[in-house]
């Protein structure tokens, strides 16, 4: 096979995969919030965790997206840039900083029902 067809399939074997992320990472599911027992420490993307920043946790979401984060049920949005893995709970679609969550008016609660927009890579 020549090496411009091989180059040619893995692109496009990447492009999907990055697009079967994006879909599959979208959606509809609980956030909750970071636990506070992380403040300081180091995250998956190598940054300290500041519960004073918008950041957020995703299972699989690459490390550096940023999604828009929708309470469903009082409508307040946040845009916040994955920076660690999680939530590990079951059930659980994203862990939002302390910040993040004060923005949505789920810090009472630790819990909201939420809805996820992939924006765009963070470069």
């Amino acid at each position: 096979m020549p090496k411009n067809e091989i180059k040619i399939k893995l692109i496009l074997a990447s492009l999907l995969f990055v697009l079967m992320v994006v879909i599959l990472s979208s959606g509809r599911g609980i956030a909750s919030i970071y636990s506070n027992k992380f403040k300081g420490k180091k995250t998956a993307s190598g940054e300290i965790y500041s519960p004073k920043k918008l950041t957020a946790a995703h299972r699989s979401l690459p490390l550096g997206t940023l999604v828009r984060v929708i309470n469903i049920k009082n409508g307040r949005k946040v845009i916040v840039k994955i920076n660690d893995r999680g939530p590990y709970e079951k059930g659980r679609m994203i862990d939002l900083s302390y910040e993040a969550a004060r923005r949505l008016g789920i810090t009472k609660k630790g819990l909201a029902k939420v809805k996820i927009e992939v924006l765009s890579r963070e470069n």
